[in-house]
């Protein structure tokens, strides 16, 4: 019997779950929506409810004396605090939700060091200092940890990069000093440990629901972000993924962690490298307001790669930019525009190819290293003439993607417990 292991994402929009086999092959995959059960996003409820039903149906099709170990991602940033059994005790807050509290952004502001991911007002922080004073509360968890908990029992336990937003020193791997500084009571943040290290067995009561073995491991996770990473198969330092979708973001794994919170950029610590990266307002929406997907797809086809148009684009679908250009002025710049609307489509792939080139090269100026390879996930990488353009940009090699789902690269961490405690 080959073992398997299973990865759940928890989303905005919903749970899926994939199972995975030692080799990294997919056995099976499932995807349940949030708004099956409840308000959209928001409901820890109704996020236990779609990982419930995105795991019933994951283990109807599998057999499921094999699964060894089950790892969570979730959306990073989403905080909830729980009592002692770990029932939440008011709404969370979400990945993108402001704390609108003046003197906790002030604290944070005046503790935290530089190059934290903590400032501003939608950091994990923030929110663990505005649930404190919650009556009864036991401890502050993050997304991926209270669903973690619903399988283990234990609700004092975090990862790595899940608890970077919320200050987490993943240099040093401590809570540093200046977050009780800062005004948190620190006996309220779960104890953290590495993406991948088992931190308990389901309980009697999940074994029970799902028809699961005792002994299945429950394996920290990570967020969905680097769950994405990961997913890609990219594994080696200089290994790039980029990420076309309505924004455009890019990663790259580094043999140092780059801060700067100039760009929004900030490290993950996965195992001994580092994974870094920003986000551009370029992207898939500022072509959306231009042409349907039809008609880009129809152009598309009319598109020569191997050519330049010779104009020096900077898509963007309003004023502003974070990265790789800090300037919320700045203008877009799609003129002058040809005639012929394949050749302003041409122009657009360019100059988003341009960006992409400029991001890991701003990555590389700050400390990243020289990009060796780049897999592509999202809308856009579907788009054959847009690779083309991007690859004789960017002059390395480019890899298939071997998973745009986050719950494979979970999945790949599960794998990674269940191997390193002797379970495959």
């Amino acid at each position: 019997m080959m073992p398997l292991v299973i990865g759940i994402d928890i989303g905005t929009s919903g749970a899926r779950a994939v199972a995975m086999r030692p080799d990294f092959s997919i056995a099976g995959h499932s995807a349940v929506p949030l708004d099956r059960f409840g308000r959209e996003g928001r409901d820890p409820k109704a996020w236990w409810q779609a990982v419930k039903a995105a795991l019933t149906e994951l283990l109807s099709g599998i057999d499921r004396a094999a699964v060894r170990a089950i790892a969570i991602d979730g959306t990073s940033g989403t905080l909830l605090p729980v009592d002692i059994a770990g029932q939440p005790l008011a709404e969370p807050l979400m990945y993108n939700d402001k704390v609108a509290d003046d003197d906790i952004l002030a604290a944070i502001a005046r503790e935290a060091p530089a190059a934290s991911a903590t400032h501003g007002a939608t950091s994990g922080l923030a929110k663990a200092l505005r649930f404190q004073s919650v009556p009864g509360i036991a401890m502050v968890l993050h997304q991926a940890d209270w669903i973690a908990g619903n399988l283990s029992g234990r609700f004092d336990v975090s990862d790595e990069n899940n608890a970077l937003k919320t200050g987490y020193d993943v240099e040093a791997r401590r809570w540093p000093d200046w977050i009780a500084a800062a005004g948190m009571r620190m006996e309220l943040l779960p104890r953290v440990v590495e993406p991948g290290d088992v931190t308990g067995n389901l309980t009697a009561a999940a074994a029970e629901l799902f028809g699961l073995l005792r002994d299945v491991a429950v394996v920290a996770g990570t967020t969905d972000g680097c769950a994405s990473f990961l997913a890609t198969g990219a594994a080696a330092v200089g290994d790039g993924v980029t990420a076309l979708g309505s924004s455009l973001t890019i990663k790259i794994l580094s043999e140092r962690p780059i801060s700067a919170p100039r760009f929004g950029i900030y490290s993950h610590r996965l195992g001994d490298s580092w994974l870094a990266g920003g986000a551009s307002n370029s992207g898939g929406k500022v072509l959306a307001q231009h042409f349907p997907l039809a008609q880009i797809i129809e152009l598309s086809a009319a598109i020569d790669p191997t050519t330049t148009t010779g104009l020096d684009y900077y898509p963007l679908p309003a004023i502003g930019e974070r990265f790789p250009i800090a300037d919320p002025a700045l203008p877009p710049r799609l003129m002058p525009r040809p005639a012929d609307d394949a050749n302003y489509l041409k122009a657009m792939f360019e100059g988003i190819a341009a960006i992409e080139a400029l991001g890991y090269d701003r990555l590389a100026e700050l400390g990243a290293p020289a990009l060796t390879s780049v897999r592509s996930v999202g809308g856009g990488a579907a788009n054959a003439v847009w690779t083309a353009i991007r690859q004789r940009k960017l002059g390395v090699t480019f890899l298939p993607a071997l998973s745009d789902e986050a719950a494979a690269g979970t999945a790949r961490l599960a794998l990674q417990g269940a191997s390193e405690a002797g379970l495959l």
